[in-house]
């Protein structure tokens, strides 16, 4: 059997939809990225693709309220997810995007699994543990990057690592978990084989 391999700077801008319902044909399969604002995800996505500037990494929150499909080739996707957890917009749009987000993960079925970002420095925060038991409980793979690794020296990085794997427990059981940094590169590999194994699972490879 022959092993596929996924080329992730290949990888470009598809489409951005305020809803599932706009959203590419629901073909092929997909991986999802999600996270609390500021917690590097869109940096996260451009580094794991080896591009600078394939998901915008602005702070403006009206620039992440859309799904955002990155095509790999004709039936492999990567979606960037609206950031949850922005404290300075009104609460109607943080419903909004919740209902948005929840309705995709919940009805998209070329989806294959999330990826999860957060601050190492500040891992599972109230809507990290919310988004958490929510995958857990819908049966949905979660794997956590927990990016800004850069930010701690080793052995607080590990503590953290262990720390947060050991909490893991009470919230998603099944859920993986590793350090990430975009600036080092640190966790590129290991992010890129969760992926790729999830995208091309009984795909005939």
């Amino acid at each position: 059997m022959a092993i596929m391999t996924l080329t992730y700077a290949k990888t470009t801008f598809l489409t951005s939809v305020p809803n599932h319902r706009l959203a590419p044909e629901d073909r092929g399969a997909e991986v999802a990225f999600a996270g609390r604002s500021n917690a590097g995800k869109s940096s996260a996505l451009n580094t794991i693709t080896n591009q600078k500037s394939l998901a915008r990494t602005s702070k403006t929150p009206g620039r992440t309220q859309q799904l955002n499909f990155f095509a790999m080739d004709d039936d492999h996707r990567l979606v960037d997810l609206p950031g949850y957890g922005f404290a300075k917009v009104p609460q109607k749009m943080k419903l909004q995007w919740q209902a948005n987000m929840s309705e995709y993960l919940q009805k998209r079925q070329s989806l294959r699994g999330l990826l999860m970002m957060m601050d190492c420095r500040r891992p599972l925060t109230e809507y990290d543990i919310k988004m958490l038991q929510w995958c857990h409980a819908a049966n949905l793979r979660t794997h956590i990057l927990l990016t800004k690794a850069d930010k701690l020296s080793r052995g607080p990085a590990k503590s953290a690592l262990l720390d947060t794997e050991k909490k893991l427990a009470g919230f998603h059981p099944d859920a993986t978990i590793q350090l990430f940094s975009s600036l080092k590169k640190t966790g590129v590999e290991e992010a890129r084989q969760v992926i790729n194994d999830w995208l091309t699972e009984g795909s005939g490879y």
